[in-house]
C-alpha cells in the first residue's frame, strides 16, 4: 500500500537560478528589466517564482525610457496569474520621483497596475506627504487612489465653500 501512495504524490520540482535577469516584451518592446540575486521557481500544479533576497524591476515606456522602478526584500511571482506579491520595504519611484512605500504591494502585469489593502506612504516631489490604508495605483505612479487616507490634507480656498 505504501509503494501505491509514494506512486501517486504529487511531486514539486524546484529549479535554481542565481544573478538572474530578465527581460519582459510585450509586442516587440521591452516593458520591464527583472534583476534578482537568487530566483526559485516552482512547478506543482502551477509555477511559482519566489525571489527571497530582494527584487529590482524597471519598467519601461513606449519609448524604452525607464518610468518608474520598484524594490522589495520578498517578491513572488505566480506565472498563470500574472500577479506579483512583493513583501517586506517595497519601494517604487517613478521618473518624477514620487516615491510610494509599503509592507506589502501586488502587482498585477496584465493591468499594469498596483494595489495593497496595507498603508502606504508617498513621498511626491514637491515634499507633500500622502498616506493611508489601501492603494490602487498605475505601474509609473502617473495615478492613484489611497483608499482609506490618513493625516492632515491641505485643500486650497477655491475648493472650500464660502
Amino acid at each position: 500500500m505504501q509503494q501505491i501512495t509514494d506512486l501517486s504524490k504529487k511531486v514539486e520540482q524546484v529549479e535554481e537560478a542565481r544573478q538572474v535577469r530578465t527581460l519582459f516584451s510585450q509586442g516587440g518592446r521591452l516593458k520591464a528589466i527583472l534583476k534578482a540575486p537568487l530566483m526559485l521557481r516552482t512547478i506543482g500544479d502551477s509555477v511559482v517564482m519566489e525571489f527571497p533576497n530582494t527584487l529590482h524591476v524597471d519598467f519601461y515606456d513606449s519609448l524604452s525610457k525607464v518610468e518608474s522602478y520598484l524594490d522589495a526584500r520578498y517578491a513572488r511571482y505566480i506565472e498563470n496569474r500574472a500577479l506579483v506579491l512583493l513583501r517586506d520595504s517595497v519601494r517604487v519611484i517613478n521618473r518624477n520621483g514620487d516615491t510610494l512605500k509599503t509592507q506589502e504591494l501586488w502587482w498585477d502585469q496584465n493591468a499594469r497596475k498596483f494595489y495593497t489593502d496595507s498603508m502606504v506612504n508617498i513621498v511626491q516631489r514637491d515634499k507633500r506627504i500622502r498616506g493611508g490604508k489601501g492603494l490602487e495605483a498605475a505601474q509609473d505612479m502617473s495615478w492613484y487612489l489611497i483608499k482609506y487616507p490618513v493625516g492632515t490634507v491641505l485643500v486650497g480656498n477655491d475648493i472650500l465653500p464660502q
